[in-house]
Protein backbone atom coordinates (compact mmCIF):
# COMPACT_ATOMS: atom_id res chain seq x y z
CA UNK A 1 0.00 0.00 0.00
CA UNK A 2 1.33 3.53 -0.62
CA UNK A 3 2.89 5.19 2.18
CA UNK A 4 0.45 8.82 1.56
CA UNK A 5 -2.41 6.58 2.72
CA UNK A 6 -3.14 6.90 6.30
CA UNK A 7 -5.19 4.10 7.51
CA UNK A 8 -7.84 3.51 10.47
CA UNK A 9 -8.63 0.26 11.29
CA UNK A 10 -11.07 -1.32 13.59
CA UNK A 11 -9.17 -4.60 14.70
CA UNK A 12 -11.51 -5.80 17.02
CA UNK A 13 -14.08 -5.83 14.17
CA UNK A 14 -16.67 -4.25 16.98
CA UNK A 15 -19.82 -3.15 15.18
CA UNK A 16 -20.15 0.62 14.80
CA UNK A 17 -23.21 2.70 15.56
CA UNK A 18 -24.44 5.14 13.19
CA UNK A 19 -22.90 7.83 15.97
CA UNK A 20 -19.89 5.84 16.04
CA UNK A 21 -19.07 5.18 12.33
CA UNK A 22 -19.72 8.93 11.46
CA UNK A 23 -17.23 9.79 14.12
CA UNK A 24 -14.57 7.45 12.91
CA UNK A 25 -15.04 8.82 8.97
CA UNK A 26 -14.73 12.48 9.60
CA UNK A 27 -11.73 13.53 7.66
CA UNK A 28 -11.72 10.16 5.65
CA UNK A 29 -11.71 10.09 1.95
CA UNK A 30 -12.25 6.16 1.99
CA UNK A 31 -13.48 3.13 3.77
CA UNK A 32 -13.25 -0.51 3.36
CA UNK A 33 -16.70 -1.38 4.58
CA UNK A 34 -18.29 -5.16 5.33
CA UNK A 35 -22.53 -5.91 5.47
CA UNK A 36 -22.42 -4.57 8.92
CA UNK A 37 -22.17 -1.18 8.35
CA UNK A 38 -24.86 1.35 7.11
CA UNK A 39 -23.75 3.80 4.31
CA UNK A 40 -26.38 5.90 3.97
CA UNK A 41 -26.99 9.17 2.67
CA UNK A 42 -27.36 10.65 6.41
CA UNK A 43 -23.79 9.06 6.75
CA UNK A 44 -22.37 10.64 2.96
CA UNK A 45 -24.13 13.64 4.10
CA UNK A 46 -21.88 13.92 7.39
CA UNK A 47 -18.88 12.86 5.91
CA UNK A 48 -18.42 14.85 3.32
CA UNK A 49 -14.82 14.38 2.38
CA UNK A 50 -15.21 10.74 1.57
CA UNK A 51 -14.56 9.81 -2.13
CA UNK A 52 -14.91 5.84 -2.32
CA UNK A 53 -16.97 3.10 -0.38
CA UNK A 54 -15.47 -0.20 -0.95
CA UNK A 55 -16.99 -2.71 -0.42
CA UNK A 56 -15.87 -6.89 1.30
CA UNK A 57 -18.76 -8.80 -0.43
CA UNK A 58 -20.26 -9.13 -3.69
CA UNK A 59 -23.34 -7.67 -2.31
CA UNK A 60 -23.85 -3.85 -1.72
CA UNK A 61 -27.16 -3.74 -0.15
CA UNK A 62 -25.71 -1.69 2.60
CA UNK A 63 -24.98 0.80 0.83
CA UNK A 64 -27.37 3.12 -0.66
CA UNK A 65 -25.27 3.35 -4.25
CA UNK A 66 -28.03 6.20 -5.42
CA UNK A 67 -26.75 8.82 -2.82
CA UNK A 68 -23.12 8.08 -3.42
CA UNK A 69 -23.45 8.52 -7.47
CA UNK A 70 -25.58 11.64 -6.64
CA UNK A 71 -22.68 12.70 -4.90
CA UNK A 72 -19.84 11.31 -7.12
CA UNK A 73 -18.55 8.63 -4.77
CA UNK A 74 -17.65 5.32 -6.44
CA UNK A 75 -18.60 2.61 -4.59
CA UNK A 76 -16.71 -1.05 -5.26
CA UNK A 77 -17.65 -4.92 -4.56
CA UNK A 78 -15.86 -7.83 -4.87
CA UNK A 79 -17.30 -10.42 -7.36
CA UNK A 80 -15.41 -13.10 -8.97
CA UNK A 81 -13.07 -14.00 -6.39
CA UNK A 82 -15.88 -15.76 -3.87
CA UNK A 83 -17.93 -17.02 -6.40
CA UNK A 84 -16.86 -20.61 -6.40
CA UNK A 85 -16.13 -21.15 -2.92
CA UNK A 86 -19.50 -19.50 -2.13
CA UNK A 87 -21.09 -22.15 -4.70
CA UNK A 88 -19.18 -25.28 -2.94
CA UNK A 89 -20.83 -23.69 0.53
CA UNK A 90 -24.43 -23.67 -0.91
CA UNK A 91 -24.66 -26.95 -2.32
CA UNK A 92 -23.41 -28.18 0.93
CA UNK A 93 -25.62 -26.27 2.69
CA UNK A 94 -28.48 -27.85 0.29
CA UNK A 95 -27.10 -31.56 1.02
CA UNK A 96 -27.07 -31.09 5.00
CA UNK A 97 -30.46 -29.61 4.88
CA UNK A 98 -31.52 -32.42 2.42
CA UNK A 99 -29.90 -35.35 4.00
CA UNK A 100 -30.66 -34.17 7.57
CA UNK A 101 -26.96 -33.80 8.58
CA UNK A 102 -27.67 -31.78 11.84
CA UNK A 103 -30.65 -32.66 12.76
CA UNK A 104 -29.76 -36.45 12.85
CA UNK A 105 -26.10 -34.85 14.60
CA UNK A 106 -27.97 -33.14 17.25
CA UNK A 107 -30.00 -36.23 18.02
CA UNK A 108 -26.98 -38.15 18.93
CA UNK A 109 -24.77 -35.36 20.71
CA UNK A 110 -27.86 -35.48 23.35
CA UNK A 111 -27.73 -39.58 23.58
CA UNK A 112 -30.82 -40.93 21.90
CA UNK A 113 -28.88 -42.99 19.49
CA UNK A 114 -30.04 -46.01 21.73
CA UNK A 115 -30.83 -48.63 18.94
CA UNK A 116 -29.19 -49.31 15.55
CA UNK A 117 -30.64 -51.04 12.37
CA UNK A 118 -34.50 -48.79 12.52
CA UNK A 119 -35.14 -48.48 8.53
CA UNK A 120 -36.56 -45.10 8.38
CA UNK A 121 -34.35 -43.21 10.79
CA UNK A 122 -33.51 -40.10 9.37
CA UNK A 123 -34.37 -40.34 5.66
CA UNK A 124 -34.61 -37.89 3.60
CA UNK A 125 -34.75 -37.08 -0.03
CA UNK A 126 -32.15 -37.29 -2.53
CA UNK A 127 -30.03 -35.13 -3.89
CA UNK A 128 -28.58 -37.28 -6.83
CA UNK A 129 -31.05 -37.63 -9.96
CA UNK A 130 -33.45 -34.61 -8.30
CA UNK A 131 -34.34 -31.86 -9.90
CA UNK A 132 -32.37 -28.73 -8.89
CA UNK A 133 -34.11 -25.16 -9.24
CA UNK A 134 -32.23 -22.13 -8.98
CA UNK A 135 -33.07 -18.43 -7.93
CA UNK A 136 -31.32 -15.92 -9.48
CA UNK A 137 -28.42 -17.34 -12.34
CA UNK A 138 -25.67 -14.90 -12.15
CA UNK A 139 -21.72 -16.46 -11.39
CA UNK A 140 -22.90 -18.29 -7.83
CA UNK A 141 -25.75 -19.71 -9.20
CA UNK A 142 -24.23 -20.68 -12.16
CA UNK A 143 -21.30 -22.64 -10.58
CA UNK A 144 -23.97 -24.75 -8.32
CA UNK A 145 -25.98 -25.36 -11.68
CA UNK A 146 -21.99 -26.80 -12.95
CA UNK A 147 -22.20 -29.34 -9.72
CA UNK A 148 -25.70 -30.39 -9.31
CA UNK A 149 -25.48 -31.39 -12.82
CA UNK A 150 -22.29 -32.41 -13.88
CA UNK A 151 -21.33 -34.17 -9.99
CA UNK A 152 -24.56 -34.96 -8.98
CA UNK A 153 -26.75 -35.92 -12.65
CA UNK A 154 -29.42 -33.50 -11.65
CA UNK A 155 -31.97 -31.89 -13.81
CA UNK A 156 -31.48 -28.55 -13.51
CA UNK A 157 -33.99 -25.51 -14.19
CA UNK A 158 -33.54 -22.05 -13.19
CA UNK A 159 -35.40 -18.48 -13.04
CA UNK A 160 -33.92 -15.07 -13.68
CA UNK A 161 -34.72 -11.96 -14.37
CA UNK A 162 -33.11 -12.43 -18.33
CA UNK A 163 -32.33 -15.87 -19.95
CA UNK A 164 -28.77 -16.71 -20.12
CA UNK A 165 -27.66 -16.78 -23.52
CA UNK A 166 -26.88 -20.54 -25.23
CA UNK A 167 -23.13 -20.28 -24.20
CA UNK A 168 -23.67 -20.09 -20.89
CA UNK A 169 -26.85 -22.26 -20.15
CA UNK A 170 -24.89 -24.77 -21.93
CA UNK A 171 -22.50 -25.69 -19.68
CA UNK A 172 -24.82 -25.53 -16.55
CA UNK A 173 -26.57 -27.81 -18.66
CA UNK A 174 -29.95 -25.30 -17.33
CA UNK A 175 -33.12 -24.80 -18.55
CA UNK A 176 -35.01 -21.45 -18.60
CA UNK A 177 -38.07 -21.49 -16.58
CA UNK A 178 -41.08 -19.01 -15.19
CA UNK A 179 -41.16 -18.48 -11.55
CA UNK A 180 -44.35 -20.45 -10.96
CA UNK A 181 -42.83 -23.53 -13.10
CA UNK A 182 -39.50 -23.38 -10.54
CA UNK A 183 -41.27 -23.24 -7.32
CA UNK A 184 -43.12 -26.43 -8.64
CA UNK A 185 -40.99 -28.33 -9.92
CA UNK A 186 -37.91 -28.00 -7.80
CA UNK A 187 -36.89 -30.65 -5.62
CA UNK A 188 -34.38 -28.82 -4.10
CA UNK A 189 -34.27 -24.50 -4.37
CA UNK A 190 -31.19 -22.85 -3.74
CA UNK A 191 -31.77 -18.88 -3.61
CA UNK A 192 -28.48 -16.55 -5.30
CA UNK A 193 -30.47 -13.46 -6.18
CA UNK A 194 -29.55 -10.49 -5.27
CA UNK A 195 -30.77 -8.29 -2.90
CA UNK A 196 -32.96 -4.97 -3.37
CA UNK A 197 -36.72 -3.14 -2.46
CA UNK A 198 -38.09 -5.49 -5.56
CA UNK A 199 -36.96 -8.68 -4.24
CA UNK A 200 -37.28 -8.01 -0.96
CA UNK A 201 -39.61 -11.11 0.43
CA UNK A 202 -39.45 -12.53 -2.96
CA UNK A 203 -40.25 -16.13 -1.58
CA UNK A 204 -43.19 -15.68 0.85
CA UNK A 205 -45.97 -18.06 2.02
CA UNK A 206 -47.80 -17.84 -1.55
CA UNK A 207 -44.45 -19.44 -3.16
CA UNK A 208 -43.94 -21.21 -0.28
CA UNK A 209 -47.45 -23.44 -0.81
CA UNK A 210 -46.02 -23.57 -4.43
CA UNK A 211 -43.41 -25.93 -3.79
CA UNK A 212 -43.74 -29.31 -3.18
CA UNK A 213 -43.95 -31.23 0.55
CA UNK A 214 -41.21 -32.79 -0.05
CA UNK A 215 -39.01 -30.02 -1.55
CA UNK A 216 -36.30 -27.96 0.84
CA UNK A 217 -35.25 -24.24 0.35
CA UNK A 218 -31.79 -23.25 0.42
CA UNK A 219 -30.61 -19.46 0.64
CA UNK A 220 -27.36 -18.43 0.39
CA UNK A 221 -28.84 -14.76 -0.72
CA UNK A 222 -29.20 -12.16 1.76
CA UNK A 223 -31.71 -11.90 4.31
CA UNK A 224 -35.26 -10.62 3.59
CA UNK A 225 -35.06 -12.64 0.29
CA UNK A 226 -37.26 -15.12 2.35
CA UNK A 227 -40.22 -13.76 4.84
CA UNK A 228 -38.41 -15.10 7.72
CA UNK A 229 -41.80 -15.62 9.22
CA UNK A 230 -43.34 -17.30 6.72
CA UNK A 231 -40.80 -19.51 6.60
CA UNK A 232 -41.08 -21.17 10.02
CA UNK A 233 -44.29 -21.41 9.98
CA UNK A 234 -44.48 -23.73 6.60
CA UNK A 235 -41.64 -25.83 8.14
CA UNK A 236 -43.71 -26.15 11.26
CA UNK A 237 -46.80 -27.04 9.29
CA UNK A 238 -44.88 -29.58 6.76
CA UNK A 239 -45.48 -27.33 3.69
CA UNK A 240 -41.81 -28.01 3.06
CA UNK A 241 -39.45 -30.62 4.33
CA UNK A 242 -37.07 -28.62 5.47
CA UNK A 243 -34.61 -25.19 4.64
CA UNK A 244 -30.90 -24.27 5.02
CA UNK A 245 -30.08 -20.54 5.64
CA UNK A 246 -27.14 -18.51 5.72
CA UNK A 247 -28.90 -15.45 5.80
CA UNK A 248 -31.27 -14.26 7.95
CA UNK A 249 -33.91 -11.10 8.18
CA UNK A 250 -32.36 -8.23 10.67
CA UNK A 251 -29.22 -11.00 10.77
CA UNK A 252 -27.45 -11.28 13.36
CA UNK A 253 -30.95 -12.16 15.20
CA UNK A 254 -32.56 -15.11 14.02
CA UNK A 255 -36.34 -15.54 14.54
CA UNK A 256 -36.94 -17.22 17.77
CA UNK A 257 -39.53 -19.71 15.68
CA UNK A 258 -36.08 -20.82 13.03
CA UNK A 259 -34.50 -21.25 16.29
CA UNK A 260 -36.69 -23.82 17.31
CA UNK A 261 -37.75 -25.65 14.11
CA UNK A 262 -35.61 -29.19 14.01
CA UNK A 263 -36.17 -29.58 9.92
CA UNK A 264 -33.76 -26.44 9.20
CA UNK A 265 -30.11 -26.01 9.25
CA UNK A 266 -28.67 -22.71 10.12
CA UNK A 267 -25.07 -20.95 9.98
CA UNK A 268 -23.95 -17.50 10.50
CA UNK A 269 -23.56 -15.59 7.05
CA UNK A 270 -20.74 -18.09 5.96
CA UNK A 271 -21.16 -18.35 2.62
CA UNK A 272 -17.64 -17.43 1.65
CA UNK A 273 -15.39 -17.92 4.26
CA UNK A 274 -12.39 -19.95 3.05
CA UNK A 275 -9.35 -18.51 3.93
CA UNK A 276 -8.07 -18.16 0.77
CA UNK A 277 -11.27 -16.15 -1.00
CA UNK A 278 -11.22 -14.07 2.50
CA UNK A 279 -8.05 -12.54 1.78
CA UNK A 280 -8.95 -12.47 -1.75
CA UNK A 281 -12.05 -10.99 -1.04
CA UNK A 282 -9.67 -8.12 1.05
CA UNK A 283 -6.88 -8.22 -1.20
CA UNK A 284 -9.98 -7.02 -3.81
CA UNK A 285 -11.22 -4.69 -1.96
CA UNK A 286 -7.87 -3.06 -0.72
CA UNK A 287 -6.95 -2.78 -4.33
CA UNK A 288 -10.18 -0.67 -5.34
CA UNK A 289 -9.84 1.66 -2.67
CA UNK A 290 -5.96 2.37 -3.08
CA UNK A 291 -7.11 2.73 -6.83
CA UNK A 292 -10.76 4.72 -5.89
CA UNK A 293 -8.05 7.04 -4.14
CA UNK A 294 -5.80 7.83 -7.33
CA UNK A 295 -3.10 5.70 -6.12
CA UNK A 296 -0.39 3.10 -7.32
CA UNK A 297 -0.75 1.97 -11.39
CA UNK A 298 -4.34 1.24 -11.39
CA UNK A 299 -4.84 5.00 -10.13
CA UNK A 300 -8.96 6.10 -10.51
CA UNK A 301 -9.94 2.97 -12.12
CA UNK A 302 -10.79 0.78 -9.27
CA UNK A 303 -11.68 -3.06 -10.55
CA UNK A 304 -14.54 -4.05 -9.61
CA UNK A 305 -16.83 -0.53 -9.33
CA UNK A 306 -20.54 -0.98 -9.02
CA UNK A 307 -21.54 2.69 -10.46
CA UNK A 308 -18.48 3.10 -12.93
CA UNK A 309 -20.07 6.58 -14.25
CA UNK A 310 -18.83 8.38 -11.31
CA UNK A 311 -15.27 7.65 -12.48
CA UNK A 312 -15.57 9.35 -15.82
CA UNK A 313 -17.08 12.84 -14.48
Amino acid sequence: MPASIEVDSNPDDAVLSAAELVRRLQGKRGVMSTGTERIDAAVLDACPALKAVCNVGVGYNNIDVEACTARGIVVTNTPDVLTETTADFGFALMMATARRITESERFLRRGEWTQTGIHDHFVGPDVHGATLGILGMGRIGQAIARRGALGFGMRVIYHNRSRLSAALEAPCRAAYVDKATLLQEADHLVLVVPYSASSHHTIGEAELRRMKPTATLTNIARGGIVDDAALARALKEGVIAAAGLDVFEGEPKVHPELLAAPNIVLTPHIGSASVSTRRAMASLAADNLIAALGSGPQAGRPPTPVNPAVLSR
